[in-house]
């Protein structure tokens, strides 16, 4: 994606502003790289919107767009004095009419894979864990049998 730093990234704004709100941005857009579980955010007070850069480096452009505009919806509600957060129905009205989403999809380096298989020594159920587990407290869910590390993950 060619949009590298914030006066591009401003630009982009306000030209997806224009094109689906049919209004002109006037505030500030940053990048924030210390947003770990979106991938962006408006901030009524500063009427600022932040984006999380790792989207913008491990994403297409699509779903960049639609990051930004669910933050212009939370913007132009907040400027015209509508119910501009996620429970308001003035927000949810305009998600839809801007086709923008509700919510991000995860980051593709975010997704967490299971480091651990367990299965039962009695009915070979498995079970896949991200942490270790005491293999003396638990047994299986399904027959009680006893549980062995099938692997080591990774």
């Amino acid at each position: 994606m060619t949009i590298l730093n914030e006066n591009n990234l401003y630009e982009w704004v306000d030209r997806l502003s224009r094109q689906y709100f049919h209004k002109p941005f006037m505030d500030g857009v940053r990048f924030n790289d210390r947003l770990r579980t979106t991938g962006g955010r408006y901030l009524p007070a500063k009427r600022t919107i932040e984006l999380n850069p790792k989207y913008v480096f491990e994403c297409d452009e699509k779903e960049v767009a639609g990051i930004l505009k669910h933050e212009l919806c939370h913007y132009h509600l907040h400027i015209e004095g509508k119910g501009y957060k996620h429970g308001d129905q003035d927000f949810k009205n305009l998600l839809k009419q801007t086709g923008s989403p509700r919510h991000c999809s995860p980051l593709p380096s975010a997704e967490k894979r299971p480091k651990y298989m367990y299965k039962c020594q009695k009915c070979h159920h498995i079970y896949k864990r991200l942490q270790r587990i005491n293999l003396n407290k638990y047994r299986c869910g399904k027959c009680g049998g006893k549980l062995a590390l099938a692997n080591n993950g990774e």
